[in-house]
């Protein structure tokens, strides 16, 4: 058992002393940033929450017991708003064989249709929310691939998934399926059903550039107001400029007054768009309401590969832009160790770190640390996660690095992460438990 570098007192009440944390996330007033955005305080926590969060060294604290920080980083658990539990950890049993879109998503399809049994999702899944928890997740959001039979597997199994890590990671769930499947009257049906069984209020597809694309949407916004339902899409994943999806969900979300909260996630061709045309999508985004997430590893993982060619993009979408319009802007971790991306482990910290050098947000101001808390907490409804707060609960993460060069210049592996203000054991689970997998059958067309 390993609970990282920090050596807590055993008292339930105790102070972080000199700890530093992004002033973005902290609820407290009368603190002053450095050029880093960063905020020295010290932080006290009483049976599990935050008493208080005040200048470091305020004079008139009544002592006890401390921890000394001596200025490392300190994070709120943090919130991953993208990631896809039930396909994860498949690479050993059906790689991508080309790194292409269409490698993934063909390969994926395959090994659905062969494997995903309620056992095998279940195992897969739960090692993924081990991962996540040891290295500081608070919540997430997964989506579940809901088509066919596997809407009767996947969604049960979610449901007990959330059961048994409530307390420890809060999870929601959206479907996901093509655009093309909401004209099916029987399909959309059936999602609803799973949803409002074992779901969280969330529905949402897959967008393409078919030509039923505003008849479909029109479905889609249908359903979920006459359900009360939030929206979630996977929108415009792919380097043609042809596509433009994104604006037709805002187009729709306009059309249709639609009050519930929108989740845009990867618009990798918003990127590619001609100057005009970029600012009048992202000018119709802001005024439906739309929040987007961008995917900086995957993505760069599978746009513009081509055998032999050097990629020329970096494969994500225009954050800066966005986030100066006033669009609420996310990163998180998307695809693990599946055919549309083969490493990645659910760790918030490696999405930020590789986020900042992918996107370039280093210079670029000094909030950016609520693109993996504060913001995805609010899209997904979870109030009080996200921030550090008086009153709020003592779920941290603790590091040694005293500014984000040093954060981002090592991976943090000995964070200590604490949940009701108790270190948590942040041993990672061994890959070997997924081992007794690999035998089941590769599909259709397997190497």
């Amino acid at each position: 058992m390993t609970t990282g570098f920090a050596t807590l007192p055993p008292s339930a009440d105790f102070r972080l002393t000199r700890a530093r944390a992004p002033r973005c996330l902290v609820e407290a007033g009368g603190l002053a940033a450095d050029r880093d955005g960063l905020t020295l305080v010290d932080i006290a926590v009483e049976a599990g929450r935050i008493a208080s969060i005040l200048p470091a060294g305020t004079e008139g604290l009544p002592g006890g017991p401390a921890f000394d920080c001596d200025g490392g980083i300190v994070l709120p658990r943090l919130v991953d708003c993208h990631v896809h539990l039930d396909k994860g950890h498949i690479w050993p049993r059906r790689p991508n064989p080309d790194g292409s879109f269409m490698g993934a998503l063909n390969s994926v399809m395959a090994d659905r249709e062969a494997n995903w049994s309620a056992g095998d999702v279940r195992a897969r899944m739960d090692f993924g929310l081990r991962c996540a928890f040891a290295h500081g997740t608070a919540a997430l959001r997964t989506h579940i691939d809901s088509l066919g039979k596997q809407i009767g597997i996947s969604w049960p199994v979610l449901a007990e998934l959330r059961a048994e890590w409530a307390g420890r990671i809060a999870i929601q769930a959206s479907p996901l399926f093509g655009i093309q499947f909401a004209l099916d009257e029987g399909h959309v049906r059936d999602v609803v059903a799973a949803v409002k069984a074992h779901g969280d209020r969330l529905f949402g597809c897959v967008t393409y550039m078919i030509p039923e694309l505003d008849a479909a949407l029109d479905i889609v916004f249908r359903t979920a107001i006459e359900n009360g339902f939030d929206l979630d899409f996977h929108v415009d994943e792919t380097n043609d400029p042809a596509a433009r999806s994104l604006e037709h969900i805002a187009e729709a979300a306009i059309r249709h007054r639609f009050s519930g909260k929108i989740l845009a996630g990867h618009c990798c061709s918003l990127a590619l768009q001609e100057p005009e045309v970029e600012a009048r999508i992202i000018a119709k985004v802001l005024e439906a309401g739309i929040a987007v997430v961008s995917l900086p590893m995957c993505n760069m993982y599978l746009q513009d590969r081509a055998p032999g060619r050097t990629p020329r993009w970096r494969g994500v979408t225009a954050l800066h832009e966005l986030k100066a319009a006033g669009v609420p802007v996310m990163i998180a971790s998307d695809n693990t160790r599946d055919p549309f991306y083969a490493y990645g482990d659910l760790d918030l910290i490696e999405v930020l770190r590789e986020g900042t050098r992918i996107l370039q947000l280093d210079h670029a101001g000094t909030d950016w640390a609520n693109a993996v808390a504060r913001t995805p907490a609010a899209i997904m409804g979870l109030e009080g996660r996200g921030t550090l707060s008086p009153g709020g609960p003592a779920d941290l993460i603790l590091t040694r690095a005293r500014d984000w060069t040093e954060f981002f210049a090592r991976p943090q592996a000995d964070r200590s992460v604490l949940v009701g203000g108790r270190a948590i054991d942040t041993t990672l689970p061994d890959h070997r438990e997924l081992d007794h997998l690999k035998g089941m059958r590769a599909g259709p067309g397997a190497p």
